[in-house]
């Protein structure tokens, strides 16, 4: 079998954690600490002390000899998951398709003021598990992308930003948890080769970015659990990516006492079965390492490692203590920890946007006689934002998906709240039908120059159901019969725009068939901020910038991939989205990297260097060897705005291996650069390759290799949209 290599292989197992580069104060301290502990001063550091038994999803007992707090573990990626006042970003799919390195660092700076602020120590996330492989997975809006390179990025600049602020971050759910059926039985069988360019790739990136903490997740890889796999937690974490931080279980993901503990596990949680039973550590770990069964020194590199993440970002210091709310009393009673963050929601809701087709002068709009406003998606949920626990309904406007990875709306602006401001200000006569009945949706049209259509797509995770679905996704069709919506209001004859709030993928076909659809917009998963992002863009304030994530398919069967019903066997290898497309030359409809402007960009003069014959250093650092970092090579274009108005251009490098390489995708996104034009200008924008960046992952000698020979070159708006093509040699 495929996986057959990366099963059988013999990891080295890591002593103590060395403690180097950044980490080697935080290591100095939290060995100096270790010696004033007891044996069950290091249990209680390492076991949850269960569900619900303290204020946060995941809690420890404090150690007073040393000054150490009960830890605060709290969920989740787009806000601080339970209290009250805090903000509620745009989703990580959304952040992702803005393809703004500071956009996205922005968001995990105030993603890590916020958890600070309300005494949260471990901030679980951002997410690069699951990557994205399958369209319908249901948790894949709360990551950034399923190409590896910019998932990567965006785990990179997020934790950077969390841990600036002061929160650990936990990057997860590590690895091969890409669908919610059977989440907690199934395995992933991964190829070893596979697994290393594509699932590990962003892990790797958060590693290189001192991530404190890696969460193992529900499944099997290669047919053992994630979190009892020594191959993976002490061989490729901690071994061969040189991962200083520690490993905590997802919630219940943990199996046994002993397995889990010598394989490389270094927190459990919640500590029980979220009952009471079950727990698996706590006084059955104290009596393994007094029997021998686990050694003294894997108790103690979980103490230091744990240790090390607190004084890394400095939480040994007058941190913030949980004050007031908890998890379990609706989150009430804490700080209004909010401050300007809006700013930056809005931000990222407004050029996460994907403008996916504009025609006959439809968008921007300027200060139009009519329009009609139509689809539930268009309004709040007329109960409340937050009506439905961990946002576990479809009802009204959809600006996050559902479960642990929610957080509370302190206020939710619909697009139709937005809207009608703008109305008032224009002299707007807004006609409205904020159902999804078909009928209804014509009838408001018919009143109206122009028709404002919305639909959407839901999904979250599979603790809870919403209208069928198990979290993942039951179709790749709109909810709600929203392609019955749409072509009841365009088969009026009225120019009909329509805005879609989705958590991944849609078929449109039926949609773009329609001769009076003039205009789709992608508004993503925009958060708190939907409205005002989404009139930024619809208005004209804001030239749309952002580009797809991932790819748009004609119909769902051109992905290759769908939900298993059992084991994973992952055949598809490297081959996912754009790279599947392009191996089996299908046409998708929208593919990745697309996106469209109110202006118009050329590009120009590209230029390449030759390769660096210098050898770098071969000492592991977090993230691998310290020399695949380096940069052997660059790129560069100029990009000129020959159009009316200012706006921003997402530049994309994409590579092909040379020949001597093993059979590898046709092109691989490898940069990417974002720069603001104004109409006329032109800027030159700069790709630095790293040695990681123009390598494969060689499975017999088990570690990256620089292929000899010219690798080909493509820089354009989009991974089909190539403007500019030259090769690279050394």
């Amino acid at each position: 079998m495929k996986f057959s290599l990366l099963s059988t292989l013999v990891f080295a197992s890591p002593g103590l954690a060395a403690g180097t580069g950044d980490w080697a104060t935080a290591y100095t301290k939290a060995k100096a600490t270790i010696e004033k502990l007891s044996l069950a001063d290091k249990v209680a550091m390492v076991s949850g002390v269960g569900w619900q038994k303290g204020p946060c999803v995941g809690n420890t007992a404090k150690v007073d000899s040393i000054g150490y707090p009960a830890l605060c573990l709290q969920d989740g990626p787009l806000g601080v998951r339970y209290p009250q006042n805090v903000t509620a970003f745009p989703a990580g799919i959304t952040a992702g398709s803005t393809w703004d390195r500071s956009l996205i660092y922005a968001r995990g700076f105030a993603l890590g003021q916020e958890a600070k602020a309300l005494g949260v120590h471990v901030q679980l996330g951002p997410v690069a598990g699951p990557l994205g492989k399958i369209p319908r997975g249901g948790r894949n809006w709360e990551g950034f992308s399923n190409d590896p390179y910019l998932a990567g990025v965006g785990m990179a600049e997020t934790i950077e930003g969390m841990q600036s602020a002061g929160v650990q971050a936990c990057a997860k759910h590590f690895v091969g948890n890409e669908q919610e059926l059977n989440r907690d039985s199934q395995s992933a069988n991964i190829d070893d080769r596979t697994n290393h360019e594509l699932y590990l790739w962003p892990f790797a990136d958060a590693i290189k970015a001192n991530v404190t903490s890696v969460m193992c997740s529900y499944n099997k890889v290669n047919t053992t659990w994630t979190c009892e796999s020594e191959k993976l937690l002490k061989g490729i974490l901690k071994d061969e990516l040189d991962f200083q931080g520690f490993v905590v279980s997802d919630w219940g993901a943990q199996h046994t006492t002993v397995g889990s503990a010598n394989a490389g596990l270094d927190m459990t949680m919640p500590g029980d079965n979220f009952s009471g039973g079950n727990i698996l550590w706590g006084p059955q770990l104290t009596s393994a390492v007094e029997s021998g069964e686990i050694p003294q020194s894997r108790l103690d590199d979980m103490v230091l490692r744990i240790l090390a993440g607190w004084y890394l970002v400095g939480q040994d210091s007058s941190y913030p203590s949980v004050t007031g709310w908890t998890s379990w009393n609706g989150g009430k009673g804490g700080p209004d920890v909010q401050s300007d963050h809006k700013t930056v929601a809005r931000a990222i809701a407004r050029d996460g946007i994907v403008l996916l087709k504009n025609e006959k002068g439809a968008l921007p709009l300027k200060k139009p006689a009519s329009l009609a406003i139509i689809g539930s998606d268009a309004i709040v949920n007329p109960k409340g934002a937050n009506a439905c626990v961990d946002r576990a309904c479809d009802n009204g406007t959809l600006a996050m998906g559902w479960g642990s990875g929610t957080a509370e709306f302190p206020y939710l602006i619909g697009p139709y709240d937005a809207i009608k401001a703008q109305a008032a200000i224009d002299g707007t006569t807004l006609t409205t039908s904020t159902t999804d009945d078909a009928t209804a949706g014509a009838t408001a049209a018919q009143a109206a120059a122009t028709a404002l259509v919305f639909i959407n797509s839901d999904a979250g995770e599979g603790y809870l159901t919403v209208e069928g679905a198990l979290g993942d996704r039951l179709t790749l069709d709109p909810w709600h019969k929203g392609n019955d919506l749409v072509a009841a209001v365009a088969n009026t004859g009225k120019p009909t725009i329509v805005i879609i709030h989705s958590v991944g993928p849609l078929i449109l076909e039926p949609i773009l068939a329609l001769p009076s659809v003039v205009a789709v917009v992608w508004a993503g998963i925009p958060g708190q901020e939907s409205g005002n992002g989404l009139a930024d863009i619809l208005y004209g304030s804001s030239s749309p910038s952002g580009k797809l994530p991932y790819t748009i398919a004609k119909q769902a069967a051109d992905y290759g991939v769908d939900i298993a019903k059992g084991d994973d066997s992952y055949v598809e290898g490297l081959y996912i989205d754009y790279r599947h497309f392009d191996k089996q030359a299908i046409t998708p409809r929208y593919e990745f990297g697309f996106g469209l402007s109110y202006t118009t960009f050329a590009y120009s003069n590209l230029k390449t260097s030759s390769i660096s014959s210098a050898p770098g250093t071969s000492i592991k650092a977090p993230g691998g060897v310290a020399n695949l970092y380096d940069t052997i090579a660059t790129v560069s274009a100029t990009i000129t705005n020959n159009g009316a108005v200012s706006g921003a251009e997402v530049a994309q490098l994409y590579i092909g291996l040379p020949s001597s390489a093993p059979v590898s995708p046709v092109r691989q996104l490898r940069g990417f650069n974002k720069v603001m034009l104004k109409a006329g200008e032109s800027a030159t924008v700069s790709f630095a390759l790293r040695r990681k960046d123009l390598s494969f992952w060689d499975v017999v000698a088990q570690k990256w290799v620089l292929p000899s020979g010219t690798f080909n070159v493509w820089v354009g708006a989009s991974s089909r949209d190539l403007k500019l093509v030259g090769s690279l040699g050394s």
